[in-house]
């Protein structure tokens, strides 16, 4: 999290907006990730 609150200033993205996406940002990678092992068991 603390990566990605300094990639975050470093590009100009207010600490508020990041806390507010970073959540859901989240919650997709997650998805993703568990999809692709998923689809490499098979």
């Amino acid at each position: 999290m603390s990566a990605s609150l300094a990639l975050g200033e470093a590009l100009g993205v207010p600490p508020l907006v990041l806390a507010e996406l970073l959540p859901g940002i989240e919650a997709v990678m997650v998805i993703k990730l568990n999809e692709q092992i998923e689809a490499e068991r098979a």
